[in-house]
């Protein structure tokens, strides 16, 4: 039987032929369709029209998927912990992430210049420490991403201008955090159902403290801070307390260094083992192999709170900057 279609149905049909995206063609395949005469010579062109609506609501779901993805960034974790700077608009996080790391984020004088996470690795002596531009906080408009980087990180970074009213600013970071159950670590107590909250090492840092004509300002401003936070005074311009906010970083990750070595050789200094504080030696041989674990006997230790070559046991507590040498 003879389909027997309309002139309206090749209209539809050249839209569809036109159609510029997977929408457009649904519409026109759709109103096809529907003009369509209901007899059993149009039924295996029903069937294959059905098959290309389907076929292009599956692209158009694809493009969506896609789109979320766009919207949406994880950093993959790099050294040996992760910090990330947050703060209100142009305080300086771009250009404090670009002096101390090998990253090139946009650095600009006007507010909003960084729009997505932007990584850099920070050397602290032999180490490196993860640092990751963000975009400015907002109460008006916020990323679900911005905070979910933010609740995985080893440190939050809070920069103020301390030129230009840094009080209201730290007011306004850490309102912004506390409003999305984000909060600093050790502070649990004050919030009673903890269940739902995460709490993250807080540090805060004044940038723009420049030179000594904004000394008196950061003296204010510490003042006016009641919380007992860690205060930086730093400059992205002259790279001032650059060695202390290093060192301050590295000391609030809370791991040490740990190195290995064999019978009459030195230890290699450029590559540590990195291990949480209060790590043991039969953890540091976990880390090695799970052989080392099975076999070990006891090791010999150089550091600050042993004598050199003291022999110590599976139980020993290690410290940052240890030689190890273990014997199976």
């Amino acid at each position: 039987m003879p389909a027997n279609l309309p002139p309206t149905y090749f209209e539809a049909e050249k839209r569809y032929r036109e159609a510029k995206t997977p929408a457009d063609g649904i519409t026109a395949l759709e109103e096809m369709l529907a003009i369509m005469p209901k007899h059993k010579g149009t039924d295996k062109l029903k069937a294959d029209l059905r098959r290309r609506i389907s076929k292009l609501k599956s692209k158009q779901q694809q493009k969506k998927k896609l789109g979320r993805r766009d919207r949406s960034y994880t950093i993959e974790r790099e050294g040996v912990g992760q910090v990330v700077l947050l703060g209100t608009p142009n305080v300086g996080k771009s250009a404090l992430v670009a002096a101390l790391t090998n990253a090139d984020p946009p650095v600009a004088d006007f507010p909003h210049s960084t729009w997505k996470p932007t990584p850099g690795m920070m050397y602290f002596e032999n180490v490196q420490i993860q640092l990751i531009d963000m975009p400015p906080v907002s109460k008006e408009h916020t990323e679900p991403w911005l905070l979910d980087i933010a609740r995985r990180a080893d440190i939050i970074l809070v920069v103020v201008d301390v030129q230009t009213d840094p009080m209201q600013q730290l007011e306004e970071t850490v309102s912004f955090l506390k409003d999305n159950r984000i909060a600093p670590l050790g502070m649990a107590d004050l919030y009673g159902v903890t269940d739902r909250w995460t709490f993250v090492s807080f540090l805060v840092v004044a940038n723009r403290s420049d030179d000594q004509s904004t000394e008196e300002n950061f003296e204010i401003f510490k003042s006016l801070v009641e919380d007992d936070w860690s205060l930086i005074p730093v400059s992205a311009k002259t790279g001032r307390n650059f060695d202390l906010l290093r060192q301050t970083l590295f000391t609030n990750l809370e791991i040490i260094r740990v190195y290995t070595k064999v019978p009459g050789k030195g230890p290699d200094r450029k590559a540590p083992f990195v291990l949480k504080k209060g790590s043991r030696l039969e953890d540091l041989a976990s880390k090695i192999h799970k052989d080392f674990l099975e076999k070990l006997k006891y090791a010999k230790v150089w550091g600050k709170d042993v004598y050199d070559g003291q022999m110590v046991q599976r139980d020993h507590v290690l410290q940052d900057g240890d030689v190890v040498e273990l014997h199976m």
